[in-house]
């Protein structure tokens, strides 16, 4: 290998970012953010897909958000590659406060004028015992960054949620926090990012293909991810 190749894979950490796996509550799309929710069956056969998957590749360094879901989906994969993750709050779900555990409907019926103000998008909203999208991305970005920062030319694998996973999309293209999301993020699916020269850049998004023939997701919406 020629030396400049070497420098630059030392300045260049590889991260494989994953969403967990199905639960109830994405299926009845609630407000989940930083409860502890389980795995339904569908997740926990997408853990073990994923785990098939990967089980050939590990990778240098493994972490996991600390929530349940997330700890159960890494499980598995955990298992093949005989080394458990070390958990990471950092990448938890937004924390969405007073609506977390609701569905939509209740959220209406209970908190309309709190619901009026979730759906402007505003980045410095902050949900009563929730974060603001402003404060929800800064963490995300501070985790990633002393992560990546710290394996400097490693391969990194992170069991995270669909909220973590908007954010660091919109991180990598330069766009704004606010706003719909408008990337497909499915249950166990592989996002391979580099950091670079203190940079995002979005290498794969989405690979879902170890979840083929399996009946199709729920849609990600706001709040249930």
């Amino acid at each position: 290998m020629p030396p400049s190749a070497a420098v630059e894979r030392d300045h260049v950490t590889e991260l494989l970012f994953i969403r967990h796996g199905e639960t109830d509550w994405n299926r009845l799309q609630r407000f989940q953010g930083q409860i502890d929710v389980p795995l339904n069956a569908a997740g926990e056969l997408q853990a073990r897909r994923l785990a098939a998957r990967l089980a050939a590749d590990p990778h240098d360094a493994f972490y996991s958000s600390d929530l349940l879901r997330a700890r159960q989906t890494a499980a598995p994969l955990a298992a093949a590659w005989r080394r458990e993750p070390a958990p990471l709050p950092g990448l938890r779900e937004q924390s969405f406060g007073v609506l977390e555990g609701l569905d939509v409907p209740t959220i209406k019926a209970r908190h309309p004028e709190l619901w009026a103000r979730w759906l402007e998008h505003e980045g410095d909203f902050e949900l009563p015992g929730g974060e603001s999208l402003v404060q929800f991305h800064r963490r995300v970005l501070d985790t990633v960054r002393t992560l990546a920062e710290a394996h400097a030319g490693l391969r990194l694998a992170l069991m995270t949620h669909g909220g973590v996973l908007d954010m660091l999309w919109r991180a990598a293209l330069g766009l704004p926090i606010t706003g719909l999301r408008r990337c497909e993020i499915p249950n166990t699916g592989l996002n391979r990012l580099r950091w670079q020269d203190g940079t995002l850049v979005i290498e794969r998004w989405a690979d879902a293909d170890h979840l083929e023939g399996l009946p199709p997701q729920a849609p990600t919406k706001a709040g249930e991810r």
